[in-house]
């Protein structure tokens, strides 16, 4: 009797620790190079179709590279090197690119507690430069900002955390951000003084829907299916004489990103935008737009 107890108790125990190994294996190690690359801008192209009130346009594209300092790959901390530019060809004659955004940036992050733990809290800082190449004068002769060739520079500093966790019933990994962007007033360009928000207060999102990997899962179901990104940026300081809940101190994006099988880097996106135009001088122009597009996939497992 005593010798088929001890046999069901060793068949439970390494039932259990086959089924937790599993589980283990399944779940997608979340490291800190795949972490910042969640906190990193998108590459993107979007249709030369949208629904809003943007200027009519061939396509935005957003080119943004990633060169990544670290020692090693398992590091707690990490520098990215990004070459970000943002353009836009509008639908005119000739078809211009008006005044490109140039956004060069370096980030640090540092991953905080253990390594192995479900839950991780990332710090992060960057410094950035905004400009768009231009050196004509920020008016024209008649006091409106000169979006042609009107000059437009800034830098900031942008310090925060991510949080980043895994829902076993979602399948799916979670990420909260919070963030300050400051833009001290002797980096900016002095015409964009009480009219550029120098202090932001970003929140942002995110849910990554990933297949279990598995061994009972062929290698060609292990992609990304859908990701979902919502963010706000709170404009807090005194700009343009606005209100203190002036519903134009807001900024809202919603992103919904579909990888489908047949494709190997890229997938399609929706986004919903409402809030300041955030390229270069045309940042007085309120948008709300639809937009639709195609995106590289920015969590390769």
């Amino acid at each position: 009797m005593k010798r088929i107890n001890l046999i069901y108790l060793f068949t439970v125990l390494y039932t259990n620790s086959i089924v937790a190994q599993t589980l283990s294996d399944s779940i997608v190690t979340l490291n800190l190079d795949k972490i910042a690359q969640v906190n990193q801008e998108e590459s993107y192209v979007t249709f030369p179709f949208d629904v809003g009130n943007l200027e009519p346009l061939m396509f935005e594209a957003n080119v943004s590279p990633n060169f990544k300092i670290r020692e090693r790959k398992d590091s707690r901390l990490m520098a990215v090197l990004t070459s970000q530019i943002i353009i836009r060809m509008y639908d005119e004659y000739s078809y211009p690119v008006r005044t490109p955004s140039y956004i060069p940036q370096i980030a640090f992050y540092f991953l905080t507690g253990h390594k192995d733990a479900a839950n991780k809290l990332t710090l992060f800082g960057k410094i950035a430069h905004h400009s768009n190449g231009q050196d004509g004068n920020f008016y024209t002769d008649d006091g409106k900002v000169n979006l042609q060739s009107g000059n437009f520079a800034t830098n900031y500093l942008e310090l925060g955390f991510l949080q980043s966790s895994y829902s076993q019933n979602l399948k799916a990994f979670k990420f909260i951000k919070s963030s300050v962007e400051i833009h001290p007033k002797s980096w900016m360009l002095e015409e964009l003084h009480g009219q550029y928000s120098g202090l932001r207060w970003h929140n942002t999102f995110l849910a990554y829907k990933l297949p279990m990997k598995t061994n009972l899962v062929k290698s060609s179901e292990q992609r990304a299916n859908f990701s979902v990104k919502a963010e706000t940026t709170l404009m807090l300081d005194n700009i343009n004489n606005w209100d203190t809940f002036n519903s134009k101190r807001i900024n809202a994006s919603l992103i919904v990103y579909y990888h489908p099988k047949f494709l190997e880097d890229i997938g399609f996106f929706v986004q919903f935008y409402q809030g300041m135009d955030y390229y270069n001088i045309y940042f007085q122009h309120q948008i709300s737009s639809i937009r639709f597009g195609i995106m590289t996939e920015t969590l390769r497992f």
